[in-house]
């Protein structure tokens, strides 16, 4: 009996395992890319290397801690610009608004209208503006409504200061009506008050600025104990009770010579909500780094406090307060956890997906082998039950048994599975045995 020349034709499978791996993988892989571009489209972009922070006035309190600030972010690449201005009402005005002039700035508590909720957030509190009230008035004037008919500076027109102090002023009956309110700086209305050309001046500013020094060590000039300071601080919630105490400006002086009760608002880093978290981040993390320290009003951590009495918490700066940085910020320089924070993001979803489609895989890559195999064991055994029922159409059989052989010699088999493709050949040559032995036998039997 010849041998059909299809019988020699030499298997595939060079080329058939990673054909079989790229069908299944190819929609796999196509369904995480798509995965990857949906998950994208919820990431916010890469943040910029620049924003612009609004201070105060040049040798102030908010500026030169917006200095220190700008140098550390620096530490990271991270360009911060510092704009000075008149204090905490110029601030707020410069982040309001479609096209703000500034993303960051410093705000005085007490200072924020309900509608800037609506777009700003604070990265906490971060150091005391304490009201000094300074006077030439006797030393048991202890209370504001004393400074009713007086001639009192309340800081300049336009300013967090004027406008604090009115407040302050109003709830205890001392008005424009009742006495001289002069809109002074603190420069000015100090010089004023040591030239006896005034009665009493406000000055809000933090415990180390140098304007205090003269007035704290002069003989003529005194700081008022305020007897009603933690009715202040309940009447007015971003104010607070402090305390200075005796001594701590000069021990060997002993000055101030007593305890003396005081009031302070608290001075926020509010930005814009559209402001980049990782900018947020890093902002609230340069202050907490130049606030945590103690004064002479306050101990060791103290700030930056938690608060949303009048603007919403930053959630990224609430996480920092809370729990210190994240993973990735504690071993990796800025930029480098910035773009690993954001691939993770990535990466989870992604994950989730391609994880459980890992494991069905090789599943799969059997199943696909198996069924091509197993196609061909079914006509085989169609053939089989047509050589019981019709064993007369021997052409027709012998056609079939050549068609079967030589699809079987074309399948792409993985070298892994030689054995089953073997056994199916083996199978292939029993049933052309077993037709050319029905086709001998069949002229006898007529």
């Amino acid at each position: 009996m010849a041998l059909s020349p299809s019988r020699f034709k030499r298997p595939k499978f060079e080329r058939s395992a990673w054909r079989e791996w790229l069908i299944i993988i190819g929609p796999i892989l196509l369904l995480v890319v798509a995965a990857f571009a949906l998950t994208s489209h919820f990431i916010k972009p890469a943040p910029p290397d620049t924003f612009i922070f609004t201070a105060g006035a040049e040798g102030g309190a908010y500026h030169r801690h917006a200095l220190q600030y700008r140098d550390i972010l620096a530490r990271d690449g991270i360009k911060m610009q510092v704009k000075t201005s008149a204090g905490s009402l110029q601030n707020l005005a410069r982040m309001r608004g479609a096209t703000p002039e500034a993303s960051a700035g410093f705000v005085q508590g007490g200072t924020t209208e309900p509608e800037d909720s609506n777009s700003l957030l604070s990265l906490g509190r971060m150091f005391y503006e304490v009201v000094w009230v300074f006077h030439r008035l006797p030393p048991d004037t202890v209370r504001l409504s004393q400074l009713r008919g007086k001639r009192v500076a309340i800081g300049p027109s336009g300013s967090g200061t004027n406008q604090l102090v009115r407040q302050l002023l109003k709830s205890s009956d001392v008005t424009a009506q009742n006495s001289t309110l002069l809109e002074l700086s603190s420069k000015d209305s100090l010089e004023k008050l040591s030239a006896v050309e005034i009665d009493a001046a406000f000055i809000v500013a933090g415990p180390e600025a140098d304007i205090l020094q003269a007035p704290l060590r002069s003989k003529d000039i005194h700081l008022m104990n305020l007897a009603q300071a933690d009715a202040y601080a309940m009447r007015h919630g971003h104010l607070s009770r402090i305390t200075l105490h005796q001594g701590v400006v000069d021990l060997k002086d002993n000055i101030p010579s007593h305890d003396i009760q005081m009031i302070g608002a608290g001075a926020m880093v509010a930005v814009r909500d559209d402001l980049h978290p990782a900018l947020q981040f890093a902002l609230a993390q340069a202050a907490a780094e130049v606030h945590r320290r103690p004064s002479i009003i306050h101990a060791e951590n103290h700030f930056p406090q938690v608060q949303s009495s009048e603007l919403p918490m930053s959630t990224v700066a609430e996480r920092f307060h809370k729990s210190g940085p994240p993973f990735f910020q504690r071993y990796l320089p800025f930029w480098l956890a910035v773009l690993a924070d954001r691939l993770l993001v990535l990466l989870i979803p992604i994950a989730t997906i391609l994880l459980p489609l890992i494991k069905i895989v090789p599943f799969l890559y059997s199943w696909r082998v198996r069924k091509r195999l197993w196609h061909w064991y079914d006509e085989l055994k169609k053939l089989e039950q047509a050589l019981s029922d019709a064993p007369g159409d021997k052409e027709k059989h012998r056609a079939e048994i050549k068609r079967i052989d030589e699809a079987v010699s074309d399948i792409p088999v993985p070298v892994e599975y030689s054995d089953q493709y073997y056994n199916l050949r083996s199978h292939v040559e029993f049933v052309r045995r077993r037709l050319e032995s029905h086709a001998a036998a069949a002229p006898s039997e007529t």
